[in-house]
């Protein structure tokens, strides 16, 4: 603070004189000038404490001028001669020094900073009317706490100790019985170790009325460093107040909220921490009836952040009755379908996340609510990146329920999640979030989806039926495909698929393979072919049932050879091989000769992976007549076979006239003279002989038929 100054009384009657010049040479063009005048006035406020006053609020003016000076060391020497000037001055000059004091926080030399906090911490120490300017005080003083320099937010800790131990003192009667009965920290402190004063803590709760207001505007301030500090001093206001602050709560909760959506990741960490703070000290009756109003009115990112913040910072067991009110209103339709933001579908995880970690084994009623939310963000954020967070949180509330993973938790509660889902299933449309709903949790079962398709049956029945919307039949024809593809180890854990075959064939895949015009409903057609792919292909049919489907549904599949998607083609020819296989000859043969021709054409296909198939289900139904007693009657129908296949030998595709030689070797153990006279007709047709006599020298070598 410079040489010392001797109290002077002489120096009363230079008193005036002397504040004009320093009121001149206090704005000199010249930094050292303004140094020194700064030292000078100081040294002149302890020379003349007793009538300093009456002219020192004339030096507030130029020094309030000069403290935004850009030398940091004149910033300094203004800012030590203030804290000199109204010490031993008029205090009616806070109110003009605090704002230029404020900004002097966001100041970026440390030095200027320290000197605000050392200035603030006099005065709170030192000032002869402090009480009055204790709720003006206060903020900047703490504000020192979260300084990026530790000295300085050490030094203002210090400082603040003092003064609450001061304030401690000279109230030692008011606060007779907290001193003698002091009350333990609360079992839920973040830091009960460095818990602060009683006088602190004091001192803060009877002036929150008053700092809460100013906090609670600049934290919505346009400049971004403005709304860090205040959010910062907040939480260490928070800190003080301990459960002092409930009945300020609803206008603090209002500010977070606010405050949450801030695009400055600081903003929300320090509102984080504020309403942590609040679940420690506040009763959950309390902050949950604000909270929870909040979001039934308007369901937003930021509340879901408070309400995760202060579950996450409550202690357990005052959290426990609250915990399935909790789950039960996130799980809300208006709350959990919330806004197509995956902001507020990874806010909503955390409210989930902040709960089992929270109450644990707590949780274990209010399980079905809480994967209720799971599977809704996991449909309708999980490709936003959440997947993996939804993966670790279904695995604890696993096990806070007691079982082994989550397939084990989807199994617990398998028909009420079906029953939440489909309650409203009359009513869906391709945008329902039910659908989705619907996806993950047939996608997440596992073998337990065996146990409830008599339950979900039905429901894919009256949303697959051809008055619904195409769109829904499309992405729900995706989701019964997938359950049919796992049937082996999921859907037919217990048989279950077998019991609903009538319908999945006469109520689902029949209507829905019914030719109508239009390229969405040759998109379902493809749709109901996948379908009917996945379930003869699964291999949980026995060949009796794969009959019974093939009575069902083989006129259907024939007409889908024609489809002009691809995908249909070659599925349909699949699912033929599978219905020959399945036969064993057993068909009518009227039926079965209706086949061959239709198989025949797909040898024309544009797609060579289609006429590979087509030649590959062919051998199949040559396999067939091969098993059947009377094959004679099918003697002309295989001629005409031969005679077809023969004109595929010089294909100009290799690797069909490959497939179409390895076809007519199978099929000549049935009539192999007819075939070789085919042959020996055709071989001079061919632009090159080759295959045609490979074909002849296998005849040759093939053992005389029986």
């Amino acid at each position: 603070m410079g040489r010392p100054w001797p109290r002077l009384p002489a120096a009363r009657f230079l008193l005036d004189d002397a504040v004009r010049v320093l009121r001149s040479t206090l704005l000199d063009p010249f930094a050292a000038v303004r140094r020194e005048s700064c030292e000078c006035a100081a040294g002149l406020a302890r020379a003349t404490p007793d009538h300093f006053h009456m002219q020192s609020e004339s030096l507030i003016g130029p020094l309030m001028q000069t403290v935004s000076h850009q030398h940091w060391k004149v910033r300094v020497a203004v800012i030590e001669a203030t804290g000199a000037v109204i010490q031993f001055g008029s205090g009616k000059s806070v109110d003009d020094v605090l704002p230029h004091f404020a900004q002097r926080l966001f100041d970026d030399v440390p030095q200027v900073r320290r000197a605000v906090t050392r200035v603030v911490g006099g005065w709170l120490l030192d000032l002869r009317d402090r009480y009055s300017f204790f709720h003006k005080l206060i903020p900047l003083l703490l504000s020192g706490f979260d300084d990026d320099i530790p000295d300085i937010a050490h030094e203002a800790t210090s400082l603040w100790e003092k003064v609450g131990l001061q304030w401690q003192t000279e109230n030692e009667e008011d606060l007779k019985d907290k001193l003698d009965f002091a009350s333990p920290p609360p079992a839920h402190h973040p830091s009960p170790e460095r818990r602060p004063g009683l006088g602190c803590r004091e001192l803060v709760f009877r002036n929150l009325a008053k700092i809460l207001p100013a906090i609670c505007h600049d934290i919505t301030d346009w400049v971004a460093g403005t709304r860090v500090k205040s959010a910062q001093l907040l939480a260490v206001l928070l800190l003080h107040a301990e459960d002092h602050a409930t009945q300020h709560l609803e206008p603090i909760l209002r500010t977070l909220l606010h405050a949450c959506a801030d695009e400055e990741g600081a903003v929300v960490r320090s509102c984080i921490s504020c309403a942590e703070l609040i679940g420690a000290f506040v009763s959950p009756e309390v902050f949950l009836k604000l909270i929870l109003t909040t979001l039934r009115k308007s369901p937003s990112a930021p509340g879901l952040l408070v309400l995760a913040s202060v579950v996450r910072g409550c202690p357990r067991e005052a959290l426990r009755p609250h915990v399935k009110v909790i789950a039960t209103e996130l799980a809300q339709a208006h709350i959990c379908q919330g806004p197509e933001n995956p902001v507020y579908g990874e806010r909503l995880l955390l409210c989930v996340q902040a709960l089992v970690a929270g109450s644990r084994e707590d949780c274990r009623e209010a399980a079905l609510p809480l994967l209720e939310v799971l599977v809704t963000v996991l449909a309708l954020w999980g490709a936003t990146g959440l997947g993996d967070k939804v993966q670790e949180t279904l695995a604890a509330l696993a096990a806070a329920e007691g079982v082994d993973g989550s397939q084990d938790l989807f199994r617990e509660h398998l028909g009420p999640l079906l029953e939440w889902v489909a309650a409203s299933h009359r009513d869906w449309t391709v945008h329902s979030a039910e659908v989705l709903l619907l996806d993950v949790v047939v996608t997440h079962s596992g073998p337990a989806l065996g146990e409830a398709l008599p339950q979900l049956v039905p429901i894919l029945r009256s949303c697959l039926q051809p008055a619904r919307d195409p769109a829904l039949r499309l992405q729900l024809f995706s989701t019964l495909t997938r359950v049919l593809l796992r049937a082996q180890e999921a859907a037919d854990a217990r048989g279950q698929l077998r019991g609903c075959l009538d319908t999945v064939l006469k109520d689902i895949l029949v209507p829905n393979l019914q030719w109508h015009a239009g390229r969405t409903a040759a998109a379902i057609r493809t749709a109901a072919v996948s379908c009917l792919w996945a379930l003869v292909s699964s291999g949980v049919l026995s060949d009796k049932q794969v009959q019974e489907v093939q009575e069902t549904l083989m006129p259907q599949v024939l007409t889908t050879l024609e489809e002009d998607s691809q995908t249909a083609r070659l599925l349909s020819c699949r699912i033929v091989g599978v219905f020959l296989k399945a036969s064993d000859g057993a068909t009518e043969p009227d039926k079965f000769i209706k086949i061959y021709p239709e198989l025949l054409k797909r040898l024309d296909d544009v797609s060579n992976e289609v006429r590979l198939a087509a030649t590959s289900t062919l051998v199949t139904w040559l396999e067939c007549i091969r098993n059947e007693a009377g094959q004679c009657c099918y003697r002309s129908s295989v001629q005409h076979l031969y005679r077809e296949l023969l004109v595929y030998l010089d294909d100009p595709e290799r690797a069909v006239q490959d497939a179409v030689l390895e076809a007519l070797k199978a099929g000549s153990v049935l009539f192999p003279d007819v075939l070789v006279r085919e042959t020996e007709a055709a071989l001079h047709r061919h632009r090159s002989p080759a295959y045609c006599e490979q074909l002849l020298r296998h005849l040759q070598a093939a053992p005389p038929a029986q």
